[in-house]
Order: C-alpha cells, then structure tokens, then sequence
C-alpha cells in the first residue's frame, strides 16, 4: 500500500479488505482518532507544566539564553496542542455534512505538524532542565539527545519502513 497514491490505496483497500470508501474514511478517522488521544493528553500537560516555570524561584537564575529557549519550547507546545486537538473542533463544525474525506486529509496533516511542534516543545524541555539542573552544557547535550531520538524514532524509522513496502 502506497499512501503517496491514494488511488493505488484505494484499490488494495477495496481487494485486501472489502471496504468501500466511506468505511476505509471511517476506520482512518477512529485510527487518527486513537493517535490523537494518545497525545493529546501528554501536551496538555506539558504546556501547564511550562507555564508554570516562570514562577518558580529558580527560573530567574536562569541565563538569558535558557529563558529564550523557554520562550521557544512554550510557542511550540501551544502550537502542538492546537494542531493536536484541532480536529475535535473541526469534526464538530462538520458533523453531519458528509466532509469526512477533507476531515481526515485536514486532520492528518494538523497531526504530523503538531507531533513535529511536540517534538520541538520536547527537546526545549530537555534543554531547559538540564540547563537548569546541571548547566547549560548539560541542557545542550541532553536537548540534541533528544531531538535526534525523536527525529530518529517518529520520521527516519517509519520512512525507512515505507521503503521497505515499495
């Protein structure tokens, strides 16, 4: 199955699972829906938890560069919790009027754009913790530890599967 070729997708679903259109629309949306359950709670938490920081003693101890990177790692993790929980919002505008093909499209892509923000949000934590824990070093080595296992498990991994399927 090629997701790149959506009529090629289209073809194996309907030989591979006798599905029509409108429940391969449907078991697309229950499975984004389950994915963004799973995140959606996690950045939730994570944007409350960054809002809290500036009012913690320590915080002002912090460099000038460690509060630009807070600055960063907050506008990522609200853009992620809006992309993330966008297509609640969006399937509540379009409840029953038959646009689950662009609901879905439109909810895919809002997913990946705000794994890829939740991404960003989870390396700044990193460096902003250790930075404030250890030293700023630390926070450096921990936040590209971070980001390369993030870019590593959630875009080489799963591109490097898509190839083995061509």
């Amino acid at each position: 199955m090629d997701v790149d070729h959506p009529e090629l997708d289209a073809r194996w679903n309907a030989a591979a699972r006798s599905e029509t259109e409108a429940e391969r629309l449907d078991r697309n949306w229950s499975s984004l829906l389950q994915e963004l359950r799973v995140t959606q709670t996690g950045v939730q938490l994570l944007t409350g938890f960054l809002l809290t920081l500036p009012f913690q003693e320590r915080f002002a101890l912090l460099s000038q560069e460690i509060h630009v990177v807070y600055l960063i790692t907050v506008v990522c993790s609200l853009g992620a919790t809006v992309l993330l929980v966008a297509p609640v919002g969006m399937h509540r505008m379009l409840f029953r009027r038959h646009k689950l093909r662009p609901l879905v499209s439109a909810a895919h892509r809002f997913a990946i754009y705000g794994l890829l923000l939740l991404g960003a949000a989870l390396t700044g934590v990193a460096i902003v913790v250790f930075a404030a824990v250890v030293a700023e070093k630390a926070g450096v080595i921990a936040g590209v530890v971070t980001a390369v296992l993030i870019l590593g498990a959630w875009v080489a991994y799963p591109l490097w599967m898509r190839r083995l399927d061509s």
